[in-house]
């Protein structure tokens, strides 16, 4: 039977936007394994997950009301790959760790700026030549929308640390046989901070910041490389308590292009003549990179096998400029395997003229008048 994502979430059917996060985040952190043992916690915790991968969607909440359930992605978006992310894999279920092992830091100092995040988007060569627009999905801990990513809950403030008076440290004597030994630590009631808040916001248990999933359009500059990256500024780790946020890093992969090979700028492809047009020459018509695109190609007479023909200026965008590489058309000349009986006879001729030795099926009589003409 398919899953009811609504019952999963506990929201019902005609649920906000606001709803449906909350609900969310209330459950997760009910269900989350590192607070919760019970044994199909986990379990529950990935089927949460997927109710509100879905359900936050706009267009797999359209299809799943639709159909009752979600085929591929459902909207299009670019889903990214996190595989560089904090040196390994990240997902909902590592930033609900993150977040609890934040709420819970003491002794360790407090890191209070957000993390860069690095994800990975594929695009394909014509959006490199025409520039694109692109909506990615990632998780991120972003701004707490309940306190303004302050962590300070209503009537609540922020106060100095009673334990370190602000300092962020705390001092401790141990006496030894060499003597009494002082040394100096992190506070573990602030983390290192110096502040404290007395009434904390209960949505994100005063940090400030929640995990999410967020939804961003980048617009990816014509004649970008492959391997280039862009660098989005203050959309990667949200910071504790209002602190500045982590950019997030989008590295570009693009995808192989069934005709053109890039090189630089310069775009090559292979492109068939036949033996006469490369005898005689011919200006042929191919299509290019760019929609309706057609690139003017000058072949000149006596065009030999695997030749290469140039024309300027019709390769891709280079990387934030009017101008662009040039275009390469890779010449095979194309040897007809069956020809007409008047085919026949005009290459013979040719080869006469030649005077190139070929396996003639024209008869002894009609070599006869042709020698005697």
């Amino acid at each position: 039977m398919p899953k009811d994502y609504y019952e999963i979430l506990g929201v019902s059917k005609d649920a906000s936007d606001s709803e449906i996060k909350k609900a969310f985040h209330k459950k997760a952190r009910q269900l989350h394994p590192d607070v919760n043992k019970e044994a199909d916690a986990e379990e529950r915790f990935k089927e949460l997950n997927e109710a509100y991968d879905v359900i936050s969607d706009p267009n797999k909440r359209a299809q799943y009301d639709r159909f009752g359930t979600v085929n591929g992605n459902g909207g299009g978006y670019q889903y990214v790959d996190f595989s560089d992310l904090f040196g390994g894999g990240f997902g909902m279920g590592d930033l609900f760790s993150s977040f609890f092992g934040g709420a819970a830091q003491g002794r360790a100092a407090i890191r209070k700026e957000g993390r860069d995040m690095g994800v990975g988007l594929r695009i394909t060569l014509e959006e490199v030549a025409n520039g694109a627009k692109k909506e990615i999905v990632y998780d991120r801990l972003a701004p707490c929308e309940t306190c303004g990513g302050s962590g300070v809950g209503p009537g609540g403030q922020t106060v100095e640390c009673p334990s370190c008076q602000g300092s962020g440290r705390v001092i401790s004597i141990q006496r030894t046989f060499l003597g009494d030994m002082q040394t100096q630590s992190t506070c573990p009631d602030c983390g290192g901070t110096g502040h404290t808040i007395d009434l904390p916001c209960p949505e994100c248990e005063g940090q400030g910041r929640l995990p999410d999933r967020q939804r961003i359009t980048i617009e990816i500059p014509k004649g970008i490389r492959d391997g280039q990256q862009l660098r989005l500024s203050g959309y990667g780790e949200a910071g504790m308590h209002g602190a500045v946020a982590g950019d997030l890093i989008v590295t570009v992969r693009v995808d192989s292009h069934p005709v053109f090979k890039r090189d630089g700028d310069n775009l090559h492809l292979r492109y068939q003549i036949s033996i006469t047009q490369a005898s005689l020459g011919a200006t042929l018509k191919v299509e290019g990179i760019l929609p309706d695109e057609m690139v003017e190609v000058v072949i000149p007479a006596g065009c030999q096998n695997e030749q290469m023909v140039r024309v300027r200026g019709k390769g891709l965008p280079h990387f934030r400029r009017d101008t662009r590489g040039d275009f390469y058309a890779h010449i095979d000349v194309l040897i007809p395997k069956s020809l007409t009986k008047r085919q026949q006879e005009l290459l013979e001729e040719l080869a006469a003229e030649f005077g190139d030795e070929v396996n003639s099926k024209r008869s002894t009589m009609q070599r006869i008048k042709d020698a005697l003409s």
